[in-house]
């Protein structure tokens, strides 16, 4: 067993970890490839950290894999991308089922090419009776585009009259968000060396401990994941309270 692994309190573990992972291109340039070598390659590090998050018997796993903007990306790079995760999920969605996984996704599925739609769906009713890990996809995703879709399907209940204003609290629009199923984020992890959260689940992240790693995502492994989480243990989480009050609550 690893010595990190050994390290771990098993009692104090995030409930959902959320990882933007960044560096695929990065990777692929520095190998003399393309780009799309270096998803190619990153498909290694989901798998493998999903298997890390299922041992350690982690709740939720978000995975920003495809923001709002990298529809504008090249074209070859988009398709490459498309045809990855379909072939991917394809490839995945018996090892997930087998291993008790379930797949959910966020995000604006209507960008997705139809062929795309269609394998997303049948895995995520291939899995949708599975009670282990939860995998959360975020495709065609960005925290602003959700935000403004809750703004939006908020003021249609109350032009309804389904809702009245004075009703409006931050239950309501949790209820709205992609993610009204799922706690919040307490640790975010971010690889390659990057120091932003890019419009990732802006307003669930409010409270999650920040980890950024110079690490390209495709040379992400389990030990990385366990030194996040140390990390993360290592931390005082008072969500605005002093470290006093905490010792005294």
């Amino acid at each position: 067993m690893s010595q990190l692994l050994e390290k771990i309190n098993k009692e104090h573990l995030p409930r959902h970890i959320a990882i933007i992972m960044d560096g695929n291109g990065r990777w692929a340039k520095e190998q003399g490839q393309d780009r799309l070598y270096g998803h190619f390659h990153g498909v290694e590090s989901v798998r493998n950290i999903v298997e890390g998050c299922a041992e350690l018997k982690i709740e939720y796993l978000t995975l920003y894999a495809f923001s709002t903007e990298n529809w504008d990306r090249p074209e070859y790079e988009v398709i490459g991308l498309m045809e990855l995760l379909v072939s991917t999920i394809r490839k995945e969605v018996e090892s997930l089922h087998k291993n008790n996984i379930r797949l959910h996704v966020i995000g604006d599925m209507n960008m997705l090419p139809e062929y795309a739609r269609q394998e997303l769906n049948e895995a995520l009713d291939f899995t949708k009776d599975n009670t282990g890990l939860n995998l959360i996809m975020a495709l065609s995703y960005s925290g602003r585009w959700e935000l403004l879709n809750a703004v939006k399907n908020i003021a249609y209940e109350v032009k309804q009259g389904k809702l009245t204003v004075e009703e409006i609290d931050q239950d309501t629009l949790q209820r709205y968000l992609c993610t009204s199923g799922f706690p919040d984020p307490e640790l975010m992890i971010r690889t390659s060396g990057e120091y932003r959260i890019s419009n990732f689940l802006l307003y669930q992240l409010a409270y999650a401990e920040l980890y950024f790693t110079n690490v390209r995502w495709p040379d992400f492994r389990k030990e990385n994941l366990y030194e996040a989480i140390l990390d993360f243990q290592n931390r005082e989480r008072r969500f605005g309270k002093t470290s006093e009050q905490l010792i005294s609550g």
